[in-house]
């Protein structure tokens, strides 16, 4: 019993099971698109004098680093997979990259929102038509990147929960399902190339007005709501991963949903610890006291169905002079 429990969770630190080596190459295939768009934004925004499409091409150049984070992030954990050094496995991996990818989007995007208030206070000619033609071109190649890392983050949860439990409890199973199978780390590559799209589309704006109206102004102005938008994105990913990262509880719904389980005919839970291990992943230590203690496997019968439990770890303390029985999954 006690290997064929551990038999799961092990394959679970492989970072998203079968989908794992296509979020890789996928993840790899949009670093050297960036890379190649980053070049030409750079070098063509700097001859053409626009602020917001040079802000746009160093903005790929901390993208393509980045998304990097993200492959390497991937690579490692499978990897690592079964690396007794990591107690619980790998799975976290990918919120340490995700973490990285957003600290380097607030640091970007504040170098961004400086030169662009030094253009605001002191314009420099602008190559609107030129300029603009490279924006639009950076956009498709965004849209192109979010395209293919947004495909894996609508599908790749649904379908890894499934091959490890054939039971469904509705609620459990919706608490779980919702809050447990996000990949942060796949989620992060996502809002830098969806960040960089956005700014290219305030950059065309931008040359637009600049073009056609003489609003030179426009062109920083647009770099800096991009910036605004950008930080508000970079914290919402520092939050998400932190959390992850820091143990918290990521649902407090199924945690009282999975100690009304345990609790069961006088049986009292005196501790529940509920954490995420990885995407679709979560980790359960709880302490039951009881009258009438039972081997921990029975308590563990009364969570069959939750998906996305692959950790379980039950403590049983009788209320008079037994001694505990222990279990680990």
């Amino acid at each position: 019993m006690h290997s064929h429990s551990l038999e799961p969770w092990q394959h679970a630190h492989v970072f998203l099971g079968a989908k794992h080596d296509r979020h890789e190459r996928r993840t790899w295939f949009v670093v050297a698109l960036t890379a190649a768009m980053m070049v030409a934004e750079i070098v063509g925004g700097t001859m053409f004098g626009s602020m917001a499409v040079v802000a746009d091409g160093w903005h790929m150049a901390t993208h393509a680093g980045a998304l990097a984070i993200a492959a390497f992030a991937y690579k490692f954990a499978r990897h690592h997979a079964r690396d007794p050094r990591f107690t619980f496995g790998t799975g976290k991996v990918g919120e340490l990259a995700a973490f990285t990818s957003a600290v380097i989007l607030a640091l970007i995007a504040l170098a961004i929102g400086y030169e662009a208030l030094v253009r605001l206070s002191a314009p420099v000619p602008i190559d609107f038509e030129q300029a603009t033609w490279l924006a639009v071109i950076g956009l498709i190649v965004n849209l192109a990147s979010a395209w293919l890392l947004s495909d894996e983050d609508h599908h790749h949860g649904h379908g890894h929960s499934h091959a490890h439990h054939d039971h469904d409890d509705e609620d459990d199973h919706h608490e779980a399902h919702a809050h447990g199978h996000h990949d942060t780390n796949l989620r992060a590559a996502y809002v830098h190339v969806l960040a960089d799209a956005m700014t290219s589309v305030l950059a065309i704006a931008g040359l637009l007005m600049g073009r056609f109206y003489g609003w030179v102004w426009m062109d920083p102005l647009m770099a800096l709501v991009g910036v605004a938008v950008i930080l508000s994105w970079s914290v919402g990913l520092l939050r998400a991963a932190g959390a992850v990262l820091l143990d918290m509880v990521p649902d407090r719904r199924l945690a009282g949903a999975l100690r009304k389980r345990l609790e069961v005919g006088g049986d009292r839970v005196s501790d529940l610890h509920l954490w995420r291990l990885g995407p679709g992943h979560a980790g359960l230590i709880a302490s039951v006291v009881s009258d009438r203690p039972q081997p921990p496997a029975a308590y563990k019968e009364r969570l069959e169905g939750v998906d996305g439990l692959s950790h379980v770890t039950i403590e049983v303390h009788a209320c008079v002079g037994e001694h505990p029985h222990r279990a680990a999954a």
